[in-house]
């Protein structure tokens, strides 16, 4: 599931970079008064963007995915060994607390 998440963070990362060269390439079209040019810049822009925009909601979807099996397997490991989680959460807790006095 992770190799998924990263693979799902890379593509959206490129089409963002796309996005925004098209960005730049509608820019030129208006500054320069191509209509033809900024009307096609424009629907190009558009299509990008909605790429984008499935892309990042199965990104969302992963990232949910993965959360709620991290849940699942830390409840399922707190049922099975509560005085083992207990010890790690005071161990946790007590080198949070040593870190925040140092400061």
């Amino acid at each position: 599931m992770s190799a998924d998440l990263t693979s799902s963070k890379d593509k959206l990362a490129q089409d963002l970079k796309v996005i925004g060269a098209d960005v730049e390439e509608l820019f030129k079209a208006f500054t320069s008064g191509a209509a033809d040019k900024a009307a096609i810049a424009k629907e190009r822009l558009q299509d990008h963007l909605h790429g984008a925009r499935i892309k990042l909601a199965d990104a969302e979807e992963l990232v949910i995915q993965s959360s709620k099996q991290a849940a699942r397997v830390t409840d399922d490991f707190v049922h099975e060994n509560p005085w083992r989680a207990v010890g790690i959460g005071a161990g946790i807790g007590l080198i949070v607390g040593l870190l925040i006095g140092r400061r």
